[in-house]
């Protein structure tokens, strides 16, 4: 879960990329923060470098690894 000390630095905001379920590897147009579906696990991803490897973190059971976005760096 993504942790903020201040409202006033977040904006709530319907959009399709928050939507999607993401493969190891995809390249993200923004940098944000991803959750793992399965696991919970999050990740800080930079914008145009891929996504940690399916090896980056195993399930118990085995699961896919797939991500989704929770909250994305707006750049000016």
């Amino acid at each position: 879960m993504v942790l903020y000390n201040d409202a006033k630095y977040l904006t709530q905001v319907e959009h399709n990329n928050f939507q999607q379920e993401r493969s190891p590897g995809w390249v993200p147009p923004d940098s944000g923060i991803y959750r793992c579906v399965h696991c919970g696990d999050e990740i800080a991803a930079n914008k145009g470098n891929p996504l940690p490897p399916q090896n980056h973190h195993q399930h118990n059971p085995p699961a896919p690894i797939r991500w989704k976005l929770v909250a994305v760096a707006v750049q000016k």
